[in-house]
């Protein structure tokens, strides 16, 4: 055991003891603090075999750190100061890079308090087994401790005290390695300090410290061809100029001062919002405000003003007689920029610049959307800031056409394009060594800068994925473009799991060392079964009805009881809270729990005893609520069967047994249950979904798609489930109305509604009624169209695209007015259900177990502030697993349509034109659940777009007019996507027969 030593200052030297600083109020008064520290001596170096430092169980660095690099033979340690990790975290994160490292507790300080996510990637750093790091707490230790000087920056000061650190340490190890008479003095190790500012290197030289920028120090490293790409062009020193400055115009104008946007936006001048990048045009982007029913548009990338997909940005509006509509056309960024390039991008006198800038210009003259309706327009605007930066690592692969030489020699640096996979997002510049290794291999780049002269962002190099279109390389770069977090769980989260593993079982109940079975109820003589897709290992729910003596029934919702194996605050808790959900590919699950808890100890099997949070219901035949109560439990489900199964069970005249009975009691209340919901204006939307056939579980290639078959059983499930959340949502908000946490879905703008009202009202002569969600509701079950069985269905399609997204939130943060569920025309709402897969639901099983005074609530969900955070992660993590899963879906069918044009051919599929534009149409195809693009090539076809038509000339002479809704037959192709590299579905018009000119 070590004894450590406090030595409290004498009151003559208190004054390098304290810390003074400035804090404001909540209420905005600036206040002067004073905190007193008590310095230590025994604060540990960290430094293997050091004799004046305490001994400790932690692991050391080694005793002459690294001896590999050129510049320090005798050994080395390396000391980085505060932007080394702000600018060149991918390079301290790399397996190549290695060097030992003393972090300080300044440097920790200040990287936590510039960068949240960067001091969680720096804190997890520090746990890796392939690193070493020490971190040294130089504010406590006596001889490393400074005070700000008068006048001093916290800049400065902090800087100062790195210097000081880096001295002491340098001198400590001087001290420890006494020269031994008789012998030759040892050679000492040297600390040095890494710091991409020169002024402080300069100091630092100065004052006799080794000190060295991340680039030289790079530079005499084994593998320093390949580590220097991972250098952040935003360091002082990371990136060589490519051209010379002076000769470099102009291209977009500078940001105002950020004391000027957060005036203007105060005073309602300027607006802030996230930026939106349009998918169909690169010259186009929105911004949505609350000043605005529509989104503010911003036309050109000099109005875009260097921002990126996701940006939080302020924006100038312009006067209203400049307001116009968005464009008509699909713009594509490779087809315009196709010969732009990377060397000489922004260089003033540039040709090939002037041309693009010139093919740019011509587009926006094209465009005539200051000529339509003034009720088309919307406010138009251009950035003028930015406030919070989306950059983060890309998928990208190289743009072959970019690259100035095809010679792979360590010295030969180029500039080349690295194209993002996401069309939202510009081409980045990139300097590297390995551009020829690179081409045709998914690659990470980090966005470091947009400087006001360059055309495009540069960026660095991060690693390679793998060869595009390889499996391995396509699904992990579809986890990485929507930042699943898909890294194994480490060993403090399996140590969470219950120590006896796969042979856990719920205890008896007359030996029950753990006190499991307090309060909970005995349900394992009730009849349960669950009922999910196929395959489904992780089942969260299970259900059962009877008939009761008075004639009502009872009916129960059983769910997993995560909450009992996921402590509050644990490591397990914390990933789970930072997963924020189960990601769910064609091909894969990523779990957010380990799946011991998911696909076993919380998973409701059957013919298995399993904890449960049960929710249990009187109703009336007519399915009117009687009571509900809530406890703990523990059944034994009776049967797990598939929506299929259950369907055909049901349906079965022959089957008359109590499991048969329950299943179609549920059924019976599932049917006037919805009935109650429609009657209250629930909405009935749409949205495509397939099922994508497998080749077999070795191979996992899909070999055919198909729509996905809904049955009674689909929404019988879908019924309970919503009844659950309600009822919870209820409970849990009548005991703790600050901190609930719930779900809601806002309203629609009616604006978003007015192009769809207007298709309808000009194609069909059909009106959409948006005034409530009952009014949407009903008129939507009207538009019907007698030719056409499945134009309901898209019109359904079309309505969710123009409705918000449902969000979590915390009860106490909005008003009570706005906690309504418009979907589903419910007063309130949460998720209960799903908790092994959603950790907004395990949150809601705390509460739900303290409200019915099982146990206490966690003082974390006490707090509104923690529970508002918490909700803001959850709430992006659900959004990013949505848009992985539809791109997972995406890639195997663009996989399963080759394998089919391969073995049959041409495909040639049925499709509703869902939009036009001036050089084409959008297209949907219902039994493949894919949108495409058919564009025409020559401008020989009339577009009308106040009528949503384009009439395109057929073969035979003539002309055909096709306007949205209309049904096409289109050709199915799958070819290579200049932006993801993947297989993408290409489009063309069969019928009605087009030109060949076209």
């Amino acid at each position: 055991m070590v004894e450590i030593t406090i030595r409290k200052r004498p009151q003559t030297e208190a004054v390098i003891t304290q810390r003074k600083f400035f804090k404001k109020t909540a209420r905005g008064k600036v206040i002067k603090v004073l905190r007193e520290r008590y310095l230590r001596d025994d604060v540990g170096c960290g430094i293997e075999g050091c004799r004046e430092c305490p001994n400790t169980t932690e692991e050391l660095l080694p005793l002459n750190g690294d001896q590999k690099h050129q510049l320090y033979p005798n050994g080395h340690f390396i000391l980085p100061d505060t932007n080394v990790f702000l600018a060149q975290m991918d390079l301290i994160e790399s397996n190549m890079f290695n060097p030992p490292i003393i972090l300080l507790q300044t440097v920790l300080e200040e990287v936590r308090h510039r960068s949240l996510p960067l001091y969680n990637r720096l804190k997890a750093l520090t746990k890796a087994d392939d690193k070493r790091i020490w971190v040294f707490y130089n504010e406590y230790r006596s001889e490393t401790a400074i005070v700000r000087e008068e006048n001093e920056t916290p800049n400065d000061r902090n800087d100062r005290g790195i210097r000081k650190a880096t001295e002491w340490y340098n001198t400590h190890i001087s001290l420890t390695r006494p020269p031994v008479r008789g012998k030759p003095p040892p050679t000492l190790p040297t600390v040095v300090l890494l710091t991409e500012d020169a002024a402080n290197r300069q100091k630092a030289e100065q004052a006799g410290i080794a000190a060295i920028s991340v680039r030289k120090y790079v530079e005499g490293m084994v593998d320093s061809n390949k580590l220097l790409d991972l250098l952040s062009a935003a360091g002082s020193d990371a990136i060589e100029p490519t051209k010379a400055a002076g000769g470099r115009q102009v291209l977009y104008p500078e940001y105002l001062p950020s004391s000027t946007l957060i005036a203007g936006v105060k005073a309602g001048e300027l607006h802030q919002g996230h930026f939106n990048a349009n998918p169909y045009n690169y010259l186009e982007g929105t911004v949505p405000v609350p000043a605005f029913d529509k989104p503010i548009l911003l036309i050109g990338r000099e109005n875009m003003n260097r921002a990126v997909q996701g940006d939080v940005v302020v924006v100038e509006v312009f006067d209203k007689k400049e307001w116009k509509a968005p464009a008509d056309e699909v713009v594509d960024q490779e087809a315009t920029l196709k010969n732009d390039d990377a060397e000489d991008s922004g260089e003033e006198g540039d040709e090939n610049g002037e041309e693009v800038i010139a093919k740019e210009s011509q587009v926006l003259r094209n465009e005539s959307s200051t000529q339509k309706p003034p009720s088309e327009r919307q406010p138009t605007g251009r950035i003028v800031g930015v406030i919070k930066r989306n950059w983060r690592a890309y998928v990208c692969h190289i743009d072959s056409t970019s690259l100035t030489s095809t010679l792979s020699t360590s010295l030969s640096t180029q500039t080349v394009f690295a194209t993002p996979v996401s069309r939202l997002l510009p081409r980045i510049r990139l300097r590297t060594r390995q551009a020829p290794t690179l081409l045709n291999q998914k690659i990470l780049v980090t966005i470091d800068r947009w400087d006001t002269t360059s055309r495009y962002p540069e960026g660095h190099f991060v690693r390679a994925l793998g060869r595009v279109e390889s499996k391995e390389a396509e699904q992990e770069s579809l986890l990485l473009e929507f930042e699943v977090p898909y890294r194994p769980f480490g060993k403090a989260i399996l140590d969470c799991l219950p120590p006896e593993g796969e042979q856990w079982v719920v205890p008896q109940k007359h030996d029950d060392p753990k006190n499991v079975w307090r309060d909970r109820e005995d349900l394992r003589e009730v009849i349960v079964c669950s009922i999910d897709p196929p395959g489904c290992q992780d089942i969260d729910d299970a259900l059962h009805a009877k008939s009761l003596p008075n004639g009502n029934i009872e009916a129960g919702v059983h769910i997993a009881d995560v909450s009992h194996f996921v402590h509050p605050d644990n490591p397990m808790d914390s990933e789970a809270a930072a997963r924020g959900t189960t990601v769910y590919l064609v091909d894969k699950r990523i779990d957010m729990l380990p799946s011991l808890l998911g696909t076993n100890l919380c998973s409701l099997r059957p013919f298995v005893e399993r904890l449960a949070f049960s929710v249990i219901w009187e109703l009336t035949p007519d399915a009117d609520i009687v009571n509900v109560r809530f406890t703990k439990s523990v059944i034994k489900s009776n049967a797990a069967f598939t929506y299929e199964e259950a369907q055909i069970r049901k349906d079965d005249p022959n089957l008359q047994d109590d499991l048969t009975h329950s299943i179609r009691l549920l059924n019976s209340l599932a049917i006037k249950l919805k009935g109650k919901r429609m009657a209250a204006g629930a909405l009935n939307l749409a949205s495509p979904e397939v099922k994508i056939h497998m080749d077999s579980a070795e191979s996992s290639d899909p070999i055919d798609v198909e729509q996905k078959e809904l049955r009674e059983t689909n929404s019988l499930v879908e019924e309970f489930m919503l009844l659950a959340n309600v009822s919870v949502a209820r409970k849990i908000e009548e005991g703790f109305p600050q901190t609930a946490v719930l779900r809601r879905h806002l309203p629609p703008p009616k604006t978003n509604f007015e192009k769809l009202q207007d298709i309808l009202k000009k194609t069909k002569g059909l009106t959409l009624d948006v005034s409530s969600s009952g009014a949407l509701a009903s008129s939507l079950d009207k538009c019907l169209d007698p030719n056409e069985p499945s134009f309901n269905t898209l019109v359904r399609i079309m309505a969710t695209r123009c409705m918000l997204s449902a969000e979590y939130f915390c009860s106490g943060s909005v008003g009570r007015d706005t906690f309504r569920h418009y979907g589903l025309a419910s007063e309130i709402y949460t998720h209960f259900t799903s908790p092994i897969r959603r950790y907004a639901d395990v949150l809601v099983h705390r509460q739900l177990s303290a409200a019915i005074g099982f146990t206490p609530l966690h003082a974390s969900l006490h707090s509104k502030s923690h529970v508002e955070r918490v909700m803001d992660v959850i709430n992006r993590r659900h959004r990013m697993a949505q848009m992985a899963g539809r791109a997972s879906v995406e890639f195997y069918v663009g996989l399963a349509l080759k394998g089919r044009t391969e073995a049959r051919g041409t495909v040639k599929e049925e499709a509703f034109v869902i939009r036009t534009f001036r050089n084409g149409v959008g297209v949907f195809v219902s039994k493949l659940g894919i949108e495409g693009l058919v564009t025409f090539k020559r401008d020989t076809h009339k577009f009308d777009a106040e009528n949503y038509t384009i009439s395109v000339p057929v073969s035979g002479g003539g002309e055909k007019k096709i306007s949205v809704f209309d049904k096409v037959l289109v050709q199915i192709e799958v070819e290579k996507d200049k932006n993801t590299q993947r297989g993408k579905v290409k489009m063309a018009l069969l019928e009605p027969v087009v030109s060949a000119n076209l």
